[in-house]
């Protein structure tokens, strides 16, 4: 595969197909990266450009990058699922992918706003190697705590999550956080900035 031409897939999910792009690298792997993107019902897809730069800031760091849109969106099948069902077809893909490249391969989970939830919740069932949750959609959502090496990034004028709020879901878990100054939710003007700050966070200190 030309890793500058990612792959359009579909998987068979538990509600039907699963619309997923697998981006593969030069040389060997260091792991597979399942990145998720907004909510399906306000606009999200996986050509989310904050979810495209994850995917490509994975890509850069020699990981297998893999985007797939959530029930109902694009080419994928059934409806939305309040996360439930999303979580499960986010554990398919990974179990797709990870046979295809390698059960020892490690994963690194990557989320923006709602998708930063389910992989709170897929983190539960697999162990990550690190996870980044950017504009994580907390008091929306209930998300899973987190391991403590989690990266947590955050606009300081997010309108959509308030940064008090995420920051109150941090404190009881020791989580630091990265905070943009004078960015929003979407990170307009400052994705070049972000992809550039998951890069020299990552590998994530354990």
């Amino acid at each position: 595969m030309n890793p500058r031409i990612p792959e359009r897939t579909l998987i068979e999910g538990a509600a039907g197909a699963i619309e997923t792009v697998v981006a593969v690298p030069q040389g060997p792997l260091r792991g597979i990266a399942l990145v998720t993107h907004p909510h399906p019902l306000q606009g999200g897809t996986l050509d989310n450009k904050v979810t495209v730069t994850l995917a490509r800031t994975f890509l850069a760091l020699g990981y297998a990058a893999v985007r797939f849109n959530f029930r109902g969106v694009g080419a994928s099948a059934g409806a939305f699922d309040e996360g439930v069902g999303e979580t499960e077809d986010a554990l398919t893909v990974l179990a797709r992918v990870r046979a295809r490249f390698g059960e020892e391969l490690p994963v690194a989970l990557a989320g923006f706003s709602f998708g930063s939830f389910v992989q709170t919740r897929v983190a539960q069932r697999v162990v990550p190697e690190g996870l980044v949750l950017v504009g994580a959609a907390v008091k929306r959502f209930a998300l899973a705590p987190v391991p403590k090496n989690t990266i947590v990034i955050h606009g300081e004028m997010d309108d959509v999550v308030l940064l008090a709020d995420v920051l109150d879901w941090a404190r009881p878990q020791q989580l630091p956080i990265v905070v943009f100054p004078g960015c929003g939710h979407f990170f307009h003007g400052r994705i070049v900035q972000l992809a550039e700050v998951v890069t020299r966070m990552w590998p994530p200190r354990g």
